[in-house]
């Protein structure tokens, strides 16, 4: 591909941004596109992760796109039925075609004499085009969150960080201590058991886990009577409207939903006592939720062959790890996973009109912009719900956007802040790698279009309904 001028720039060749590249040769095909892509193959996340069992934490009827079928009986899919889903995607749109691989964004700056935004690469290459889409995700891919532990230097096992899992490690008959207890741990520790000697999952603090079939009886059901495409659109429906409710129900009888999903996790356990393991102390979805399909990780501490200690770690030793208590957890391997560290639009330098973009001093549009700055359209998901229905309704108002521009003959659309707004974080969960990055994030507003909701019906009417020349939105 030897054009470096296009009508839109996509950075990132993942879940979104083959979802953006996608929603463009359907809604928009007289557009001219190019995917940025720094990795040498496509699949973000689900190329760059390695773990045993690493798999989608949303059902696959929201987590895959809104114009392709999922067809696979499985509802939580893993990595490789991701990739072969999201390569199909970009075959059969022709996406491949349109993507550069190995160049990283390093700035992107906007002129507004010519309303053009130029991105450079770390390989000191150029391309412009007047619009930008930021699918470059959320978090740092060379480096996990690790904290600093004590006496980690004498340990003389196997550390690893998820993140970078090697493809040589064997945990055939090794004692294995998995750290956390997020969607990653709740992840590796059932897919491990059964090879290891015992593994540990060791918590600072408990997690809600909930069990979930993993093939949807209702939505074979659906698939039988249904036309393929209709019945992908019933069941994604179904899954959006059954999340909502359960997250709603979650904020409105908290005490409630405790004890409903506390219950349905002992049931599965039986006799391993279910406190101070699967008992926050915090209400459910306040932090965000993981998934068990199936109950893997209580069949697995059932069975005996996985366990969980709730404690704080006092340091390493030479083989293991002593916790604040002095009982001592022996370990021939330790996995950290501890968590992601967020890394917003890629890490990338922003400049308008030469001068330096802080996305701290800025407000969220629509979920979708940033005041002040023309063009460019962020990708960001749910946190409380699939990340793709979120990126799927990005594009599809991108796509009005784009239609409306070009009908008026306009060339640009800007958010503009014209009242006073009350800043607040962006993301609505007390988890501790969102905290870590509130002083680098953009902030949401008290009111709309300034909200982010985390709510895919108040989504959908904003970006699918609401006009594209609101009182916030400077059209030139």
């Amino acid at each position: 591909m030897n054009k470096t001028h296009f009508d839109v720039l996509i950075i990132g060749a993942g879940l979104s941004g083959i979802g953006a590249a996608c929603h463009l040769s359907r809604k928009n095909p007289e557009k001219t596109y190019c995917i940025l892509e720094a990795r040498k193959a496509l699949g973000g996340t689900w190329d760059l992760f390695k773990y045993p069992g690493i798999r989608s934490d949303s059902d696959m009827y929201t987590f895959g796109y809104s114009f392709k079928t999922w067809d696979n009986p499985k509802s939580f899919a893993d990595a490789p039925s991701i990739l072969k889903y999201l390569n199909e995607a970009a075959t059969e749109y022709k996406v491949k075609e349109h993507i550069v691989y190995n160049e990283k964004a390093s700035s992107y700056s906007f002129s507004s004499v010519d309303n053009i935004w130029t991105v450079t690469t770390i390989n000191g290459n150029t391309y412009t085009a007047q619009f930008l889409f930021n699918c470059s995700g959320y978090y740092r891919y060379d480096k996990g969150f690790t904290p600093k532990y004590k006496g980690l230097s004498d340990y003389t096992g196997v550390f690893v960080h998820p993140q970078q899992w090697p493809e040589d490690l064997d945990l055939t008959n090794k004692k294995v201590t998995v750290i956390g207890s997020g969607a990653t741990a709740v992840t590796i520790v059932p897919e491990i058991a059964e090879a290891v000697d015992h593994v540990i999952m060791l918590q600072r603090s408990p997690t809600y886990v909930g069990a979930l079939p993993n093939k949807d009886i209702v939505a074979k059901i659906i698939k039988t009577i249904l036309p393929k495409k209709l019945a992908h659109q019933v069941i994604r429906t179904k899954n959006v409207l059954l999340d909502m409710a359960f997250f709603n129900a979650c904020r409105r009888w908290p005490n409630t939903m405790r004890n409903y999903i506390v219950k349905k996790a002992q049931k599965i356990l039986g006799d391993f006592p279910i406190e101070p393991h699967f008992t926050p102390n915090y209400n459910p979805w306040e932090q965000r939720f993981c998934l068990a399909p199936d109950g893997d990780l209580f069949k697995a501490i059932r069975s005996g062959k996985a366990s969980v200690e709730t404690e704080i770690i006092s340091h390493f030793t030479e083989n293991g790890i002593e916790l604040s208590s002095g009982k001592r957890l022996i370990s021939d391997v330790v996995i950290s996973a501890t968590g992601l560290n967020i890394l917003p639009l890629g890490g990338v330098d922003i400049y308008l009109d030469n001068k330096k973009v802080n996305l701290a001093d800025h407000f969220v549009y629509k979920g979708c912009m940033l005041s002040e700055l023309p063009n460019i359209f962020l990708f960001v998901g749910y946190t409380n719900a699939s990340w793709t229905l979120k990126s799927d309704l990005t594009s599809e108002y991108i796509s009005r956007v784009l239609k409306y521009l070009d009908k008026e003959h306009l060339q640009t659309i800007c958010p503009r802040v014209k009242e006073q707004l009350l800043p607040t974080p962006l993301l609505n969960l007390n988890s501790g790698y969102i905290h870590r990055a509130q002083n680098i994030l953009p902030s949401q507003g008290d009111k709309a279009p300034w909200r982010v909701y985390q709510n895919y019906v108040l989504d959908y009417k904003m970006l699918r309904i609401d006009k594209i020349n609101d009182s916030s939105a400077e059209l030139t």
